[in-house]
């Protein structure tokens, strides 16, 4: 019995811990949304549950989705939509670690910057098949049509690619065609109507930035998580108290002789 106690112990540490290395939290789930290690194997998620580093999100038709990661950025994902978590990394006291890498393949997603890019900015990256995008406090939509097209809420964004880096502040809509082509202004009336259905959707959404992470945001470890391993480990007090109570019987046995 003993053993079996250790063995339940054992597995609620590893289950308390290893939820530290999750990246982000589901927020908000409509439709469509799966998530896994490709595309291919993504399975259906659910609200509140964790993903982690490495995974990629998938929204079908009508999905909709936002990711809430641990330092309080946020991702919103539109329809038909598929976003990879390339790298991710926050310490809370550790802003050396900070490290953000997205890369979304196709479709269009909303990125609401938290406390990773606000103090080490160049720790965060989206890339898009045309090039990459650096952040400054930002709120910021982008849509991979081929071209890509991009719209600045808020601070300012700077697409680099190898034919140079261009910036755009808020309220700035710019397209940018290819990965050896330089990302280039354009009016919001120019945007194709399915992506400006898509910016109009995202723009929308009450996203909030930094203070709103929720669950263990920059611990990583969510109530459900907790209560789980507080279940195993009080089936492995139970089980122990058990084992210690049959270990202190004792049976006294009395033997007469007849003369």
């Amino acid at each position: 019995m003993t053993s079996l106690v250790r063995t339940l112990t054992f597995f609620a540490w590893m289950l308390f811990s290893l939820s530290g290395f999750a990246a982000a939290l589901v927020e908000t789930v409509t439709g469509d949304v799966r998530a896994g290690a490709t595309a291919s194997a993504a399975t259906a998620v659910s609200k509140d549950q964790r993903i982690q580093p490495g995974s990629v999100v998938v929204t079908g038709p009508g999905g909709l989705t936002i990711l809430r990661f641990d330092d309080g950025q946020a991702v919103a994902l539109n329809e038909n939509s598929e976003f990879r978590i390339a790298e991710y990394s926050f310490a809370k006291d550790q802003p050396q670690k900070d490290r953000s890498v997205f890369d979304l393949l196709k479709g269009a997603m909303r990125s609401v910057s938290g406390l990773l890019a606000n103090r080490n900015a160049q720790a965060y990256a989206t890339r898009i098949p045309q090039g990459t995008i650096g952040i400054r406090g930002t709120d910021f939509m982008v849509a991979v049509v081929n071209p890509a097209y991009l719209s600045v809420l808020n601070g300012a964004i700077a697409v680099s690619n190898t034919a140079g880096t261009a910036t755009f502040a808020a309220g700035a809509t710019a397209t940018v065609a290819s990965a050896t082509t330089l990302a280039t202004a354009i009016a919001a009336s120019a945007l194709p109507a399915s992506v400006a259905a898509s910016f109009n959707q995202l723009g929308s959404l009450p996203i909030a930035g930094a203070g709103a992470a929720t669950g263990a945001a920059a611990g990583g470890v969510t109530m459900g998580t907790v209560g789980i391993a507080a279940a195993i480990v009080g089936v492995a007090a139970a089980l122990s108290s058990d084992d210690d109570a049959t270990t202190t019987t004792t049976t006294t046995t009395t033997t007469t002789t007849t003369p």
